[in-house]
């Protein structure tokens, strides 16, 4: 199944329709290697050492292995962005500003097909969910570090879609609650040994009140059609 990126998308997409007030895009210094920073903060976008691909991984709030195509240099090219919104903008209005940049500067032209990947389906743990029940008129907004989400009035569609990162795969959500929720998530990096947090599924379970289940699932891919190098400032 072939669809056009953005009549898919529009529902995913909370903050469609704003760009950046400026941006800066150039290649990365070779000598970082693949050492990688981001960084959100009152409307200022700073990524450092990113190839194309992290970039549509950000962009779009996706796991790598929904991201096909595409010439071999954007798993290997690094860049450097600076990019600033003309109001304090939160990581998802950021984030969502992303996607006219990378079209604009990097030519990127991307369709979405319907496969089934190796994924994990979301589902409500036993006792239900656990985590607040927000305003329905409240905007979503997040704070996310590698091993933190601290998030408020979110679909359980958006947590599904902004967990996929850090697993590495899609997540579909298959709770069927439309409702929106606050929750502070936090949890043990993979390779800690001494941490008194607990794992990722163990937080999600007692937290949130949500668990994991590893299975095939129907997910959107993306398939790079176009893109090019961008010109720098």
């Amino acid at each position: 199944m072939k669809a056009p990126l953005i009549a898919l998308f529009a529902a995913q997409i909370v903050f469609a329709g704003s760009t950046f007030e400026a941006a800066s895009i150039k290649r990365s210094s070779p000598d970082l290697g693949k050492f990688d920073r981001e960084n959100y903060q009152n409307g200022l976008l700073r990524m450092s050492n990113v190839t194309l691909k992290m970039l549509i991984r950000f962009a779009y709030t996706i796991s790598e292995p929904q991201i096909l195509g595409g010439p071999k240099w954007i798993d290997d090219y690094r860049f450097d962005i600076v990019a600033r919104a003309d109001y304090p903008a939160s990581d998802l209005e950021l984030l969502a500003m992303l996607q006219p940049l990378l079209a604009e500067r990097f030519h990127l032209v991307m369709h979405t097909e319907t496969q089934t990947l190796a994924g994990y389906a979301l589902t409500v743990a036993k006792g239900g969910i656990r985590a607040s029940v927000s305003d329905p008129a409240r905007r979503p907004s997040s704070n996310t570090t590698a091993t933190s989400m601290n998030v408020t009035g979110f679909p359980l569609s958006l947590f599904a879609i902004r967990l996929s990162p850090y697993l590495g795969k899609p997540v579909a959500d298959l709770t069927g609650d439309k409702r929106t929720f606050d929750f502070d998530l936090k949890w043990a990096p993979d390779d800690s040994k001494d941490s008194d947090l607990p794992s990722l599924s163990t937080a999600l379970q007692e937290i949130v009140g949500l668990k994991l289940e590893a299975r095939k699932v129907p997910v959107n891919v993306f398939v790079v059609d176009q893109a090019a190098l961008p010109t720098e400032n």
